[in-house]
């Protein structure tokens, strides 16, 4: 029922960029619709189409997207997810995006697929019945540690930690059956898929949560290494989400 899915409002109307986001998503089972790149029309329609997501520029012609979200607050009753797009990948910038109340900070380039699964993320309603609650609890985790959605070793790690969760022998012996299981669902290699993975924890630790990483990390991994195996991190963010389902489910 179309009231069960996603509205995604996109604050970019230019047949190059907005247009052919909102064709996507319409593609993956969202409603999404374009306003122009202009806050006071991307305000209206927030008041007026109660959507469920905006996706919008860190800077438009009369504002910031900071300056909208908190208009967007003292106007609305039902305030929306925003997700922040940007030119310029600065965690500075990202942090204060984050802290002013957007609920993801999305540089370009990027891949326009990517935004679909963020999306999900951030909206606690799923467009369709594919998108598991697991899917969900796990995109938002690694998204808030800071695992950028428009490179490899996020999908890759996604897949990983959702394999881990659905069978917890593969962690008995990650480069023989949990990457290859991976590699085979991108077809691509064991090898490629490690390092990506390793890469996206890189950029987590550099640029991540550093709360949250400690909440996860903090008190389970040698300090003298100051960051997790790509095994620790698999296994220690499945079992803490196996133990919430778990408890949920109680």
């Amino acid at each position: 029922m179309e009231n069960e899915r996603i509205k995604v409002l996109i604050g970019d109307d230019s047949a190059s960029n907005g247009v052919k986001t909102a064709v996507t998503l319409r593609e993956c089972g969202f409603i999404a619709y374009t306003r122009r790149k202009n806050g006071k029309a991307i305000l209206d329609s927030i008041l007026k189409d109660s959507p469920d997501v905006v996706l919008l520029d860190l800077t438009l012609p009369d504002t910031d997207a900071i300056s909208l979200i908190e208009r967007a607050r003292a106007s609305s009753g039902n305030v929306p997810a925003f997700i922040v797009v940007s030119d310029i990948n600065n965690s500075f910038i990202e942090r204060q995006v984050i802290e002013n109340g957007a609920s993801y900070f999305l540089s370009r380039p990027y891949e326009v697929g990517a935004i679909a699964s963020i999306i999900k993320s951030v909206c606690k309603r799923s467009p369709d019945r594919s998108c598991t609650d697991t899917e969900i609890i796990v995109t938002d985790i690694i998204r808030r540690l800071g695992v950028p959605a428009h490179i490899k070793g996020y999908h890759y790690l996604r897949t990983a930690i959702l394999s881990a969760i659905d069978n917890q022998k593969l962690m008995d012996c990650v480069t023989k059956l949990l990457y290859p299981r991976v590699a085979q669902k991108y077809d691509t290699t064991s090898s490629r898929v490690e390092r990506a993975i390793r890469h996206a924890i890189e950029i987590a630790w550099d640029r991540g949560n550093a709360e949250m990483i400690n909440d996860f990390f903090g008190y389970n991994v040698d300090s003298y290494r100051g960051r997790p195996t790509n095994s620790e991190f698999i296994a220690l963010i499945s079992d803490r989400i196996r133990l919430q389902l778990k408890s949920a489910h109680a």
